[in-house]
């Protein structure tokens, strides 16, 4: 850590950009906790379920559709000129989201500019990375990215933070969401004038423009590549399996989880229920998280790889069946509170199971896939995996009541475990075939 704190010392281009990482991210993190307390959890808004889907395709899908072609697109680009106009931009659509909710507006409008808002974010954090190779030496790259990771997530908690307590003090409504995503354009603010520091071309890269229909081709060709990538591998696909069936099951159970918290108890403030019973479940499936990170080392070399995934599963059945599901039959206050306490007990269980999958998976693609594949697979899993997600909040929306007690929804994602158990099973048994066919 102080041989990091003084390669960054020594650079003050590292030191500016940095900044622009940090404050960026707080000004995300604010961003979308305002948005979520605008249309998820908004009084003057009666949001039903696909409102509620549809904020989190807001939150999501840029990521998802943008994140392969963004790397693509800023090796052509001058990095410093996409950062000072995407801070820009970004900065001048916050402010338009904050007028619509002091006028408000209907929530597609807001959703659409939220959408832009979240999509250049992502685009500007896609900058930030590429640029950092230009401002610090090679050999201070690893470390500095998993330090600048660490601290990144913290600035954007640290802005939700700041977002839930605005809200909590002006008022829930639109109002003091407003205020919220007002107060969040700091970070554009910010952006941008750390950015113009920059003299052109000083963040990369070194060629011109380039041709921008090309490198979308190419990103293209690399996610079919890294399609076959993953069949070749049996562990590889037999982590996305994994992966996939989990995202599923999380997309549907975080949409119940939304519904069910905003039918808060008569003690509206406590902290399993409304914007800060969300926030409380955000907090635990973290922690959960932190957890398979000390965990997973400690199982693949008992168990490996596939039993580790299998594993995770049938652990995420139990949690579905004994935590969620008493979710689908609370009606009395008394039984509503428990229920939101055993739903953020399997906030933070499932936390830990979908962590040690996606960890289990990482290890997989990095041992398993050739360097020259590797980052096409990782851009593969994540365009996948997040599309999945929203889709399965997308259907859940269609079917699940507007306060979230759903036995057939909770009963579903059982068996959608139950499903991706089989499909493990029957993956790995690819293992034996060619032996089989040799001895024959």
């Amino acid at each position: 850590m102080k041989a990091l704190r003084a390669a960054i010392t020594e650079s003050p281009g590292a030191i500016r950009l940095t900044l622009v990482r940090f404050t960026s991210q707080f000004g995300d993190g604010m961003f979308q906790a305002a948005l979520s307390g605008a249309i998820l959890f908004n009084p003057e808004r009666e949001t039903d379920p696909l409102a509620v889907a549809a904020g989190f395709a807001v939150l999501l899908l840029p990521y998802s559709l943008i994140g392969p072609y963004a790397g693509a697109l800023l090796d052509r680009w001058d990095r410093r000129l996409v950062l000072l106009v995407a801070n820009l931009v970004r900065g001048l659509l916050i402010a338009a989201v904050a007028l619509g909710l002091l006028a408000g507006a209907a929530a597609s409008p807001l959703l659409l500019l939220a959408l832009a808002v979240v999509g250049i974010s992502r685009f500007t954090a896609a900058g930030v990375s590429a640029a950092l190779p230009r401002v610090l030496a090679q050999h201070r790259l690893v470390p500095a990215n998993s330090v600048l990771a660490t601290v990144g997530s913290a600035c954007a908690a640290a802005g939700a933070g700041a977002a839930v307590a605005v809200i909590g003090g002006i008022g829930a409504g639109d109002t003091g969401s407003a205020v919220a995503v007002a107060l969040s354009v700091s970070g554009s603010v910010a952006g941008v004038v750390l950015t113009a520091g920059f003299r052109p071309r000083t963040l990369g890269p070194e060629s011109g423009p380039g041709d921008p229909a090309g490198a979308v081709r190419a990103v293209l060709a690399g996610l079919l590549v890294g399609a076959r990538a993953v069949r070749q591998s049996v562990d590889v696909s037999t982590a996305m399996i994994g992966i996939g069936t989990h995202r599923i099951v999380f997309g549907a159970n975080t949409l119940v989880m939304v519904l069910v918290l905003r039918e808060s108890p008569s003690h509206g403030a406590a902290v399993d229920s409304g914007l800060i019973g969300f926030g409380v479940a955000i907090t635990a499936t973290a922690a959960g998280m932190l957890l398979a990170a000390l965990l997973t080392p400690l199982l693949i070399p008992r168990l490996g790889r596939p039993r580790t995934v299998l594993l995770a599963l049938s652990c995420a059945i139990a949690v579905q069946l004994a935590l969620v599901l008493p979710t689908a039959f609370a009606h009395s206050p008394d039984t509503v509170h428990r229920a939101h306490q055993l739903l953020l007990a399997g906030a933070f269980l499932l936390g830990l199971a979908g962590q040690t999958i996606k960890l289990t998976g990482d290890a997989a693609m990095q041992m398993d896939i050739p360097d020259d594949r590797r980052g096409q697979v990782f851009a593969l899993q994540d365009t996948v995996f997040n599309i999945a997600f929203v889709l399965a909040v997308a259907l859940t929306a269609l079917i699940v009541p507007a306060d979230g007690r759903s036995p057939v929804v909770v009963l579903a994602g059982a068996g959608c475990y139950g499903a991706g158990i089989i499909a493990l099973l029957l993956n790995n048994r690819r293992r034996s075939r060619p032996a089989s066919s040799a001895q024959g």
